[in-house]
């Protein structure tokens, strides 16, 4: 729970009245405010985005205490280019495509559809980075900016098991040419259930 100056609880702000507290200037003898109204509306602006019931709890895709660990070697540059969704935590979402755009050695534009959010497929953008140790990635705005972890790819790059420590998202992704390999989709679902990810958590 976020507490600001006082201890007032922020998803309480609203239920308590801003107080303030006076003081006498030591010349006219005249009361004057302190900074109570700032404060007060610091914490009703707080409150106003948080929401009556704080942020939208993250679900966690991931079995509890579950180990996660990236590719060691990666290649940013045969990474790059046109995916396709395999399975995804937002049913519905087998076929999207995605675009990743090499621009500099570690940097991609992104483009096309993301479906990390769990509930529709919405418009991939922003850039991605690759920040390392291996296929570790951050992006600007895309997956709601949690770090994407290339947990696996083939030797080739034609397929690739992505998630996210957090457990807000998972993918198996493919080149269009693979999309019908089923020893390689295979291979990524079992590091996907190594990785935490349950069978049922991942859908077409």
């Amino acid at each position: 729970m976020i507490l600001v100056s006082g201890h007032v609880p922020i998803a309480h702000a609203r239920t308590h009245s801003c107080r303030l507290t006076e003081r006498h200037d030591p010349v006219t003898n005249i009361p004057f405010p302190l900074s109570g109204v700032t404060l007060c509306a610091a914490v009703l602006a707080l409150a106003s985005c948080t929401g009556p019931d704080g942020p939208t709890p993250v679900k966690n895709l991931r079995q509890d205490g579950a180990p996660i660990s990236s590719a060691a070697l990666f290649d940013p540059a045969a990474f790059a280019g046109q995916w396709q969704v395999i399975a995804s935590n937002t049913q519905g979402c087998s076929g999207a495509q995605q675009y990743w755009t090499q621009t500099t050695p570690l940097e991609y534009r992104l483009s096309g559809q993301d479906c990390s959010n769990g509930t529709a497929a919405t418009a991939l953008q922003g850039t991605a980075t690759v920040t390392g140790p291996g296929g570790r990635i951050t992006t600007s705005s895309a997956y709601g900016q949690a770090p994407v972890w290339v947990l696996w790819v083939d030797q080739d790059y034609r397929v690739a098991a992505l998630g996210t420590p957090s457990g807000q998202f998972g993918q198996i992704i493919a080149r269009p040419q693979a999309a019908s390999r089923q020893d390689l989709l295979a291979a990524a679902r079992e590091v996907m259930a190594f990785n935490g990810y349950p069978s049922d958590s991942l859908k077409p």
